[in-house]
């Protein structure tokens, strides 16, 4: 069984694809809450002997450098993009420029070099076959970025692989790790992260770990923030996604950290044989 616990740091008002919230000059107006929730979730981590990936934004290198500094003392740093923004709304070279440009804030900040990455919204397609070279070509050597299954951003039902694997491209080859699914009344149901993890009750969550041999959690600071302000505007099954579980949300990790053992990804890696994984070309 192999349980990966991974993090995107975030703050609350990181929420994609709305206008109110949409750019940098817009959340230069907000409070931040990310240092208290970061540190709500590093001190439940470390009483229970857990290591996390964490995905960080470069805007939050530049916003937030001593929390990320702190972070990166006891877990693995990975990057989550520099402005948060959808894979598929960008051209190859914006999208690279993003991510060079979040690769180096945080590289410099850490002093370590950074080998994966996780797209904003989990926003890698079927529309987005160059996505992966441009990965390559920047440096990271895994991925946690497809999310084989239909969801309102981004999905990619077509890729149909839920476990770890290879994807080759140009004669280089990434490691992927996607986000784990469950056949559930027909549907491939996400049960380990987000919104899912905070509206499903924790029986199915438990269940479901027992009945997987690999996981990919993703864990957000304000998905255990119930004091977090609320975004008004949101369409009503965004909003009910965004806000379900608050209040029972850290009880539930709380209770799933002890039930269950996790690493972050360098160490996942090295326990994977990878000849013997899936072999993806695009």
């Amino acid at each position: 069984m192999l349980n990966i616990l991974s993090i995107d740091l975030e703050d609350w008002f990181h929420i994609l694809d709305h206008a109110s919230i949409a750019s940098p000059e817009q959340w230069n107006n907000f409070e931040p809450r990310i240092d208290t929730n970061a540190h709500r979730l590093l001190d439940l981590l470390e009483q229970n002997q857990q290591k996390a990936t964490w995905f960080c934004l470069g805007w939050m290198a530049r916003k937030h450098p001593q929390l990320i500094k702190q972070i990166a003392k006891s877990h693995h740093i990975a990057c989550h993009s520099d402005l948060h923004e959808l894979v598929y709304t960008q051209s190859p070279k914006r999208f690279k420029e993003d991510t060079l440009r979040a690769k180096e804030e945080l590289e410099n900040l850490t002093g370590s070099k950074l080998e994966a990455y996780r797209a904003s919204g989990f926003s890698v397609t079927s529309r987005t076959p160059w996505f992966f070279e441009i990965l390559l070509e920047c440096g990271f050597t895994l991925d946690s970025s497809v999310f084989p299954a239909r969801r309102s951003h981004g999905g990619f039902p077509e890729f149909r692989i839920a476990e770890p694997c290879r994807i080759s491209v140009g004669g280089l080859t990434l490691k992927e790790f996607p986000m784990n699914t469950r056949r559930f009344l027909g549907k491939d149901l996400v049960f380990s992260g987000g919104g899912y993890f905070r509206a499903l009750p924790y029986s199915f969550i438990r269940n479901s770990f027992a009945k997987s041999n690999y996981v990919m959690t993703y864990f957000h600071p304000r998905d255990f923030d119930p004091d977090q302000p609320r975004i008004d505007s949101l369409p009503l099954k965004r909003k009910f996604m965004s806000y379900i579980g608050l209040k029972s949300s850290e009880n539930k990790l709380r209770r799933l950290l002890q039930d269950y053992n996790f690493v972050d990804l360098p160490t996942a890696e090295r326990q994977i044989e990878w000849e013997r994984t899936p072999l993806v070309k695009f």
